[in-house]
């Protein structure tokens, strides 16, 4: 079960969570073969968790790490709607924050 923000659950539904990466990776260069082994790769980190409820943004975390490390500009799509984006200064703040972590990763 999925713990939506307003407290409601509803059943965790993989085509959702596939649709959605699908949305923010429209007119990218990812295969959809690419998409099913991200949404796999989501679908064992929940179910390895061994929780029967999950919050949806634990969920829409996944998507994120995973859109990160496949196409930055999904990943700052998915972000826009994830995060309710308002206005363009959101962009601009999330883009920095992403390049610096980028920064840092690579300096590991």
């Amino acid at each position: 079960m999925v713990v939506k923000r307003d407290g409601k659950r509803a059943l965790f539904d993989r085509e959702k969570v596939q649709r959605s990466i699908m949305v923010a990776l429209r007119k990218r260069p990812v295969d959809r073969e690419r998409v099913d082994q991200m949404v796999s790769g989501i679908v064992r980190k929940l179910e390895s968790g061994g929780e029967t409820e999950i919050p949806s943004s634990e969920v829409g975390e996944l998507v994120m790490e995973a859109l990160k490390r496949v196409d930055p500009v999904g990943y700052v799509r998915y972000a826009s709607v994830y995060r309710d984006f308002k206005d363009p200064s959101d962009f601009a703040q999330f883009i920095e924050k992403a390049a610096l972590d980028e920064e840092d990763a690579g300096e590991a």
